[in-house]
């Protein structure tokens, strides 16, 4: 059996289409279905079973067999909304909850890969997986980053326990299918989308932190390399350690809003953008700048190449309008 949490999610859906695709059916997908469109997610996936987040945690706890006979599990499932302030309950359900599950994974020798997220390092200016450059500027990025220094901690002080892989994936800014049940985490690309086919207009920031307007850059990753890595990771089970999982290079918000223009106009559609000012709220708690230090990804010898930002779009646009 492979287990996937988080699994009508963004990112876990498309690693369990993507085994679908492979030939692996007997997968048991973990979520939390209380916003019942996540659905949509997975109504063209094949699975063995279904299991309720909680429950899943309580079996884990409990030991009560549901591990046995378990291959590999994908850890997707965590709250990713970067405007949640509620840390009692991100710690709970990002913090806790992995490390239950970690320590079921070492004690049973599972293979466990985990999401992280660039949001550890915040406000830095570089973004290589060591501590010094790790500030997260909110409680998502907390939990994330505090999960992190969980297994370096317990590795360093319990490396016997360690006697299967074990891999956090810093996933930088995901765009890609099976997205939309996100609403505003959604990513810009789908904003985009949306905003064309309601009134031809894309609306991106003004200028903000010695930016120009739409010139706040991230690393944006196609979730088809995401997937691509997480299952060469599950391929190499000697390889474990935090990565990066970005595509090494940044780029512009406008550069996603033209790759997304020039789609709608090669499909007869013009548009255009139009800028905004930079809201007050998100003053202080925003990453203007993000670009993956992947030497680490390649050291431990992913070769493969990723796609820029007008690539990626183009595959999402195809999926998302057709």
């Amino acid at each position: 059996m492979i287990i996937v949490t988080g699994a009508a999610g963004f990112i876990g859906a498309n690693i369990v289409k993507t085994l679908n695709g492979m030939g692996r059916t007997d997968i048991i997908v973990v979520d939390d279905l209380s916003n019942g469109r996540q659905f949509y997610n997975l109504n063209d996936c094949d699975i063995f079973d279904y299991l309720d987040k909680d429950d899943f945690i309580q079996r884990v706890a409990n030991n009560d067999g549901i591990l046995d006979d378990v291959e590999v599990i994908f850890h997707e499932g965590a709250c990713s909304d970067t405007t949640e302030w509620d840390g009692k309950y991100m710690m709970e359900n990002n913090y806790e909850y992995s490390k239950t599950l970690l320590h079921a994974c070492l004690d049973k020798k599972i293979p466990y890969l985990y999401a992280s997220s660039a949001a550890v390092y915040g406000g830095s200016a570089v973004f290589k997986e060591e501590r010094e450059h790790e500030h997260p500027l909110n409680v998502y990025g907390y939990s994330k980053w505090q999960f992190d220094q969980y297994v370096r901690q317990l590795q360093a002080r319990k490396p016997e326990l360690f006697q299967s892989q074990v891999v956090g994936f810093r996933y930088f800014n995901v765009y890609g299918p099976r997205e939309q049940h996100k609403g505003g985490m959604a990513s810009v690309a789908f904003h985009f989308n949306n905003q064309i086919n309601d009134n031809g207009i894309c609306k991106l920031f003004g200028g903000y932190d010695g930016y120009e307007a739409g010139e706040q850059r991230r690393d944006f990753v196609f979730v088809g390399d995401v997937v691509k890595v997480n299952l060469w990771f599950w391929n190499n089970p000697d390889k474990s350690g935090i990565f990066n999982l970005g595509t090494g290079r940044c780029q512009s918000f406008n550069d996603v809003a033209d790759a997304v223009i020039s789609w709608h106009g090669e499909q007869g559609t013009q548009a255009s953008k139009e800028y905004v000012e930079f809201p007050d709220k998100l003053k202080g708690a925003y990453q203007s700048f993000t670009e993956a230090d992947i030497s680490a990804l390649r050291e431990a010898g992913y070769s493969d190449e990723f796609a820029d930002v007008k690539a990626g779009v183009y595959q999402y646009m195809d999926w998302l309008n057709k």
